[in-house]
């Protein structure tokens, strides 16, 4: 019998990207971590849908794009990508330029496990969220709303924005009245802010370390 599809595509792309491995994709992918081994070990048994979506997803792709790349005369695919809107801080203010979510602007390639639709990056600057976050590492958010904090951020690292147009990560709690919140510090060493009025807040999504990130 020939190879699924699926399956094919999905051995191109390990045959190509020695970093990747079967365990830790499956792994992302919600699923057994010999998943993906036993389907390179049978390769013409068709995989269930759900677990071919959740595979696709974890490498940043569709169904359609694995099974694409198993074909030497289509085009190299290009990982999606995500926006990078600007910096932020947390002991020195930093202005926050969120003017790129629509996709406009500098990219970094989708990290694994994460879709492109809505979601955006930042990059610290300074020194001052060690040994949490360091200078260059991407911190990528999901705004649920344009404007005001959503009562499931609070209690959360959050990348926030403050009426003065600043930018900061802090961990976000309620403040002495409605309205008004405290930012506390990842760093011990460093300066809480307390009864801050914010524009928005959303919820760190995913830490990306400088040196995995793939900028485009």
């Amino acid at each position: 019998m020939s190879a699924d599809p699926f399956v094919s595509g999905l051995k191109a792309i390990f045959d190509r990207d020695s970093g990747l491995k079967p365990a830790t994709v499956s792994t992302k992918a919600g699923l057994s971590n010999s998943t993906i081994r036993k389907m390179f070990e049978n390769p013409s048994a068709s995989p269930k849908i759900s677990n071919a979506i959740k595979i696709a997803s974890a490498l940043g792709l569709t169904v359609e794009q694995v099974i694409a790349s198993a074909h030497v005369e289509m085009p190299a695919i290009v990982a999606p990508t995500i926006a990078i809107a600007g910096k932020v801080g947390a002991g020195a203010q930093v202005p926050v330029f969120d003017v790129y979510e629509k996709g406009d602007g500098p990219q970094v390639e989708c990290p694994p496990g994460l879709t492109p639709h809505g979601v955006v990056a930042v990059e610290v600057t300074g020194d001052s969220m060690e040994p949490t976050y360091s200078a260059g590492d991407l911190l990528f958010y999901t705004r649920a709303t344009h404007e005001g904090v959503p009562a499931d951020e609070v209690g959360h690292r959050c990348v926030c924005e403050d009426e003065a147009g600043m930018g900061w990560v802090k961990q976000v709690k309620l403040g002495s009245a409605p309205g008004l919140f405290n930012l506390i510090s990842l760093n011990p060493g460093a300066d809480n802010m307390h009864d801050v009025k914010l524009k928005w807040a959303a919820r760190v999504r995913l830490h990306w370390p400088a040196e995995l990130a793939k900028r485009i």
